[in-house]
């Protein structure tokens, strides 16, 4: 097994910590930048403004990640939070949550380009192909944190799983030897369905670069990002993720379900196969 903490430090009485999830998340948050980068540039536009808002998008994921993984806490019937509500701040201690940092980033990055000048969609289309490559490298830090994995497998390729960071009944030892038992490393399916779906959204944006309207390609990501992570759930891949009380469904599934459903009805909409009142098959071209 992999420390998930690189190295500690003490400094005047303060200990900071610097650990393998941090700096992976980093990593990915800066590759996907570079990628959208050059889709910015390959569609005529200012990736300049891209760097210059990566700050906010950033500290903007962080929180929202975290306001979500709150929430979604509370909603399955949970008190820790509410029983100790400063906790809710010991970011250190774990506890993000993707879709949290897609929407709090979504709603930041809407106002900047609006502020600026900058295309939305030509923001959210570029950036699409590097979320899925950047969320792909920081599922390589759930593996060191032993967590986001699924249920037993034979399977050869199953991930062993230290005793303290099973989900129950697995952290019966007795049953489940931590010598011989093995689980579906879930971290690892969805880091190959985002590297599948970023080089597929690549492909096309650039086999079919005059045909596709703006706003499509991240349309496609909603669809392949919220299936992808609905077929994990309803498979029973994800026991982290607890469903809300009284409903047996979790936030994450009914989110995924929505961005699915979402992003189909906007690529249908663009096209015209269907009419919503929020969605205009034009203008056809980015504001470059």
């Amino acid at each position: 097994m992999i420390d998930p903490i690189i190295f500690s430090i003490n400094i005047l009485g303060i200990t900071l910590t610097l650990r393998w999830y941090g700096v992976l998340a980093m990593v990915g948050l800066l590759v996907g930048a570079t990628i959208a980068d050059r889709e910015i540039k390959r569609r005529g536009g200012d990736s300049e403004k891209l760097w210059d808002a990566l700050v906010w998008l950033a500290v903007a994921g962080v929180v929202g990640a975290r306001v979500w993984y709150v929430l979604n806490d509370i909603l399955s019937g949970s008190t820790y939070f509410v029983d100790q509500p400063i906790k809710a701040l010991y970011i250190t201690e774990g506890g993000m949550h993707i879709y949290g940092a897609v929407v709090a980033g979504l709603i930041t990055a809407y106002f900047y380009c609006k502020r600026n000048g900058f295309d939305f969609r030509l923001l959210l289309d570029s950036a699409a192909p590097g979320m899925l490559v950047g969320q792909a490298i920081g599922r390589t830090a759930n593996f060191i944190n032993q967590e986001l994995y699924g249920p037993p497998t034979d399977l050869p390729w199953g991930v062993p799983i230290s005793a303290d960071h099973r989900y129950q009944p697995w952290q019966d030892v007795a049953q489940f030897p931590e010598a011989t038992t093995r689980f579906h490393p879930t971290f690892f399916y969805e880091a190959i369905w985002n590297l599948v779906g970023a080089g597929l959204l690549l492909w096309l944006g650039r086999r079919y670069a005059k045909q596709l309207k703006p706003g499509v390609i991240f349309a496609l990501w909603l669809m392949w990002a919220g299936l992808g992570r609905c077929f994990l759930e309803v498979f029973g891949f994800r026991p982290d993720q607890r469903a809300i009380a009284g409903i047996g469904v979790s936030i994450s599934a009914l989110a995924a379900g929505f961005m699915a459903l979402a992003g189909a009805m906007y690529l249908l909409a663009k096209y015209e196969v269907i009419k919503l009142p929020f969605v205009s098959p034009k203008p056809t071209t980015y504001k470059v």
